[in-house]
C-alpha cells in the first residue's frame, strides 16, 4: 500500500499540470464542504466557481512572474509596485464578478448593485474584504511549492551524493584490480620461466580470484566468508611463489560467516604487505595477518618486515594506490565507524584496522 502511495505521489509530482489541477479541485471541494448546510448550496457553488478565476490569475502571476522575475532577481521596488497593482486589479475583478455576475445569477430582484465606479474607488473594501480572499490560495501554493522544492533539492543532493559515492568507489576498485593483477601476473611469469609445476596451481587460484573480483563483489556488501576465501586464495598464491622463504602466520576467528562487509577493503593492505614486505626483504620475510569478527566488529591487523634500506616508492604504496586508496574507501564506506592506525619502524610495518560492520 505504501509503495502504491509513493508511486502515485511521484507520478503527480512529475506532471505539474496534474498537481495544479488537483490543488484547485481540492481547494474548491474544501470551500464547498465547509459551507453551513442552511445556506443556499447552489448559490455557494456558483459563487465559489466564479471566484476561482481571480484566485487562479493572482496565484500564477505571483508564482510565475512576480517572484521569479522580480523578487528573486532583487528587483524589490518593482516587486512591491507590481504586487500593489495586481492585488488591486484582481480584487476589482473579484468584486465585479460577484456584483455583476454572481448576484445576477443567484439573487432575486429587486436589489441594489454597486456601480463600476463605486467598486473601483472603494479601496478600503477591496483590500480588506477581497484582497486576502483572492491571494489566500496563492500563499498556500507558494508554501506548497517551497516545501516541494526543499524536498526535491534534498532528494537531488542525496542522489548526487549516491552517484558520487558510487563513482568514487568504482574508481577505487578499478585501481585495485590492475594493481593486483599486475603483481599476480608477475608471480605467474616467474613460475613459468622456472617451468615450475606450481604454475598450474597459480592459474587455478588466479581464476578463482578473478571470478570473485569480476562477478561476485559488485554489491556494496558481501558475506565475510567470501572475502575470507579471496584472502585465502591470494595467500595460497603468494605462498606458491615464495615457498619456505616466507614465514607466514595467518589467523582468523569469525563468529558469523554471513556478517556483511564491504568487498576488497582488506585486499589492498594484504597485497601491499606481500609486495613491499616479502618481495622487498633481503632476509627471510615475515608476514602476520590476524582477522577477527565478533558481534559485527572487525579487528584486523597485518604485520610485515621490510628492508632496513629505504627503497624508492615506485608504486606509491604510502601515498598512492595502496594506503591512500584504503583510507578513501573507508571514509566512503564506513564514515565515523572505523579506526586505522599505522606503526612504521625501520625494519617493520604494521597496520591495525577496527571497523564497526553493523548497519
Amino acid at each position: 500500500m505504501k509503495d502504491y502511495f509513493s508511486k502515485a505521489i511521484d507520478y503527480i509530482q512529475q506532471r505539474v499540470w496534474l498537481s495544479h489541477m488537483l490543488f484547485w479541485v481540492v481547494l474548491f471541494l474544501i470551500q464547498i464542504l465547509g459551507v453551513e448546510y442552511q445556506q443556499n448550496q447552489q448559490a455557494v457553488v456558483v459563487h465559489k466557481s466564479i471566484m476561482l478565476l481571480p484566485k487562479i490569475l493572482a496565484a500564477y502571476a505571483l508564482l510565475y512572474f512576480q517572484l521569479p522575475k522580480l523578487l528573486y532577481k532583487k528587483k524589490y521596488l518593482l516587486f512591491a509596485l507590481s504586487l500593489i497593482i495586481t492585488s488591486y486589479v484582481f480584487s476589482v475583478l473579484a468584486r465585479l464578478l460577484v456584483v455583476h455576475l454572481v448576484e445576477e445569477l443567484v439573487r432575486e430582484r429587486p436589489f441594489e448593485q454597486e456601480s463600476v465606479t463605486e467598486i473601483l474607488t472603494d479601496l478600503k473594501a477591496l483590500y480588506s474584504r477581497y484582497s486576502l480572499v483572492v491571494y489566500f490560495p496563492a500563499f498556500i501554493m507558494l508554501m506548497y511549492s517551497l516545501i516541494i522544492e526543499k524536498f526535491s533539492r534534498k532528494n537531488q543532493m542525496e542522489q548526487l551524493q549516491k552517484e558520487k559515492f558510487s563513482a568514487e568507489l568504482n574508481f577505487f576498485k578499478a585501481q585495485i584490480h590492475p594493481h593486483f593483477l599486475f603483481n599476480t601476473l608477475n608471480n605467474l611469469y616467474a613460475l613459468t620461466l622456472q617451468k615450475s609445476d606450481k604454475a598450474s596451481d597459480t592459474v587455478l587460484k588466479l581464476s578463482e580470484i578473478l571470478d570473485y573480483m569480476l562477478y561476485q563483489c559488485n554489491d556494496s556488501r558481501v558475506p565475510v566468508v567470501k572475502e575470507l576465501k579471496l584472502i585465502q586464495n591470494y595467500i595460497a598464491l603468494e605462498q606458491l611463489r615464495y615457498g619456505d622463504r616466507l614465514e607466514l602466520n595467518f589467523n582468523h576467528e569469525i563468529d558469523n560467516l554471513n556478517t556483511q562487509i564491504a568487498p576488497l577493503i582488506l585486499m589492498s593492505l594484504i597485497e601491499n604487505a606481500f609486495k613491499h614486505g616479502a618481495s622487498g626483504s633481503i632476509n627471510k620475510p615475515i608476514i602476520k595477518i590476524d582477522i577477527q569478527v565478533a558481534n559485527g566488529l572487525l579487528q584486523f591487523s597485518i604485520y610485515n618486515t621490510k628492508n632496513t634500506i629505504n627503497q624508492e616508492d615506485l608504486t606509491n604504496y604510502k601515498k598512492g594506490i595502496g594506503m591512500s586508496n584504503t583510507k578513501k574507501q573507508l571514509e566512503l564506506l564506513y564514515p565515523d565507524k572505523h579506526l586505522l592506525t599505522i606503526n612504521e619502524e625501520s625494519s617493520s610495518y604494521e597496520v591495525k584496522l577496527h571497523v564497526d560492520l553493523n548497519e
